[in-house]
């Protein structure tokens, strides 16, 4: 009986992992969509869409997936018009959430991210509510056998970059929004592809939470982001890396 009460557990968890799954390749493909549209349909020409491309090959969405997405895009399909929207409100213990997403039903999505703080301990606000707590940034990241942290630095700088760091892993350079296009440009004629481009929301200042908060804090941001329409969820919220570890256990 332990042996098939196992192996369910396993088929429920592997269960749980291929919907993760497909749900991430829904959000990647809708990403690839709005890119594509934006701009031109050519990842060499299209700085977002050569980032949400990179983020495609990353959770290994097989390079067909990416070209149908592309190819369809370019075609102009109808009934696949996403707006880009975004929410803003307070989870539990007073943590400062935004919520990005890409939809085609705004009413939808308004109503499935509002019922989600709501029945998690939070509250929607409105716009702008909480991203005065938080700061744009366009975000570029290479692994660190690519270059010397000075080499880095030095590049970035040139780049226009606001800030460089450095670590054993990676190297992060990070600048104001509208210097995305012009930093990742530079850094790639230099370091070839990055690992990581886009535009982040980074919190100015971050709430402490214990590990009662932390699980309720990670209950809403784990079903905001279980929606299909669901982007991206930031928070403000201060996690140490052994209680992260407790929780993800």
């Amino acid at each position: 009986m332990a042996g098939h009460s196992q192996f369910k557990n396993i088929m429920h968890r592997k269960g749980a992992q291929d919907a993760r799954r497909a749900r991430q390749f829904a959000k990647l493909i809708r990403e690839i969509t709005v890119s594509a549209r934006s701009g031109l349909p050519d990842p060499a020409s299209n700085p977002r869409l050569r980032s949400a491309v990179l983020a495609a090959r990353k959770e290994n969405m097989p390079k067909d997936t990416v070209d149908r997405a592309i190819k369809k895009a370019a075609g102009g399909s109808a009934g696949e018009d996403y707006l880009e929207v975004r929410y803003e409100g307070y989870g539990p213990h007073g943590v400062a959430v935004i919520v990005e997403a890409l939809t085609d039903n705004r009413n939808r999505t308004a109503s499935d991210v509002r019922a989600a703080f709501n029945k998690h301990g939070g509250a929607l606000g409105e716009t702008n509510a909480v991203s005065f707590m938080f700061d744009r940034l366009a975000v570029i990241r290479y692994p660190a056998a690519v270059a010397s942290a000075d080499d880095m630095l030095e590049a970035g700088i040139e780049a226009g970059a606001e800030n460089v760091e450095s670590t054993a892993e990676m190297h992060e350079i990070t600048g104001m929004p509208d210097s995305l296009l012009g930093m990742q440009e530079a850094l790639e004629a230099r370091f070839g592809q990055a690992e990581l481009a886009k535009l982040d929301w980074r919190p100015r200042t971050t709430i402490p939470v214990d590990e009662d908060a932390a699980t309720s804090v990670l209950k809403l941001l784990d079903v905001l982001d279980e929606s299909d329409d669901v982007q991206n969820v930031y928070a403000n919220f201060d996690l140490p890396e052994s209680l992260m570890q407790k929780l993800s256990a």
